[in-house]
């Protein structure tokens, strides 16, 4: 439909107001993130290794790589004449989208298997559940715009897969609803899968999409 394509055009979402309430969302939400894992932090440092630290909080470190892409992207929107910066820059941009993707399905998907186990919903669940899989979407949406190429893929599935090996093998995965707790290696297992299919799709986004012609998203 024509007023779908427009939607998902560049000129709307590139559009000053979308980057600005976009901003709006991600910044006190990826502050809120990091606060929701305090006690987790809290615990890791003091029951484990201190560098193990980064591989906690997993939701909010995704929805900063992501808004770290997308504010580069508006402050500038083309390639830097230095190879080093296109470097970072592509890896923080794989990694917005990887893990946007990632854990944004993650989040979801467990509170929704722990309430088949008998978990009650209230409505922080729900408002988990909306604001991650909006997470994933937002990812996918926005990753045709991204400068990020093969190599730095490679790099955000290398590092999201040491998360998941960090997190399975030291015990410092995201708290689990109870009904979960004797699921842990089923959860695992998901969990690996899930970060395969999502640089898959972090994949299809980037390099399938992106081959549209840029007057397609022009006309609109």
């Amino acid at each position: 439909m024509v007023w779908v394509r427009w939607l998902l055009s560049r000129n709307v979402l590139l559009h000053p107001t979308i980057f600005w309430l976009t901003m709006i969302i991600y910044v006190p939400g990826t502050i809120y993130g990091y606060y929701w894992y305090k006690d987790q932090l809290l615990q890791t440092w003091n029951e484990h290794p201190h560098w193990q630290l980064p591989f906690v909080p997993d939701s909010p470190t995704a929805s900063l790589f992501f808004a770290l892409a997308l504010l580069w992207l508006w402050v500038a929107p083309r390639r830097s004449p230095r190879p080093w910066v296109n470097g970072i820059r592509g890896i923080v941009e794989a990694l917005g989208v990887v893990t946007s993707v990632k854990y944004g399905i993650w989040a979801t998907a467990v509170i929704v298997a722990g309430y088949a186990q008998g978990d009650i919903l209230y409505w922080d669940h729900w408002m988990l559940m909306i604001g991650h899989t909006a997470m994933a979407i937002m990812a996918l949406l926005y990753a045709r715009f991204f400068t990020f190429g093969g190599m730095a893929l490679l790099a955000a599935a290398a590092w999201t897969f040491l998360n998941d090996t960090v997190d399975y093998t030291f015990g410092v995965y995201p708290y689990l609803p109870s009904q979960l707790n004797d699921d842990v290696p089923y959860v695992a297992a998901f969990t690996f899968a899930l970060t395969a299919l999502s640089v898959l799709a972090a994949a299809i986004a980037k390099f399938v999409l992106a081959k549209r012609s840029p007057s397609e998203d022009k006309s609109f």
